[in-house]
């Protein structure tokens, strides 16, 4: 369940967003903390600099570090949020249905499971994600971000394992009393091996 441990290009993106963001936000502290330190260092005694020099100097600390930093953050998200669009054809698409408190998988052979999602390994997989009844928010940390499952709206979100392996996934949105306990997992099986019919007990 850890975004920082991903398993997949997308999550892969995911990850390096939240080290960039880790990395500005420890920059954007250590200029209030450098901040802080003049302002004791200056309080009660005399000060012999010239105050235009030291109102440029602490402009640029207080206004154009973080502007700049915030800037970079950005651009990096909506590089990451572009990458991250499903664009072009992907190995299948699995309708997803959410409901208090379950998940059901609908697959293009006809067949559909509920609690297990079965994808092959190291092919994108896109989920048209819907709702029955609230908001829902479709998360498997180490596949891929959030997507809301809304009523009587479709939404689509990629996902991509790198190997076979089981995934845990879970419900980021709350929709009521049982809501911690709405989970799912997604099994990625090996390329070219039969996907089967999987039934997980309700």
């Amino acid at each position: 369940m850890s975004t920082i441990d991903p398993a997949g290009p997308s999550a892969m993106r995911v990850a390096d967003l939240w080290w960039w963001m880790l990395g500005g936000s420890a920059i954007l502290s250590a200029l209030v903390f450098i901040l802080l330190l003049i302002a004791l260092r200056r309080r009660g005694a005399a000060d012999n600099r010239q105050p235009g020099r030291t109102r440029v100097w602490i402009g640029w600390l207080g206004l154009v570090m973080p502007v700049g930093v915030l800037m970079v953050l950005l651009a990096f998200a909506l590089w990451v949020g572009q990458r991250n669009l499903p664009v072009g054809p992907a190995a299948q698409t699995v309708q997803v249905t959410a409901f208090n408190y379950g998940w059901e998988f609908c697959y293009e052979d006809g067949s559909c499971s509920q609690g297990v999602l079965r994808i092959p390994a190291g092919q994108p997989v896109d989920l048209d994600i819907t709702a029955t009844d609230v908001i829902h928010s479709l998360w498997i940390p180490r596949l891929a971000g959030k997507m809301d499952a809304i009523p009587g709206q479709v939404n689509r979100l990629r996902i991509e394992a790198d190997a076979p392996g089981t995934f845990e996934a879970v419900c980021a949105e709350y929709c009521g009393v049982g809501h911690a306990d709405h989970r799912f997992v997604v099994e990625a099986y090996a390329a070219g091996a039969p996907a089967g019919r999987t039934e997980a007990a309700e």
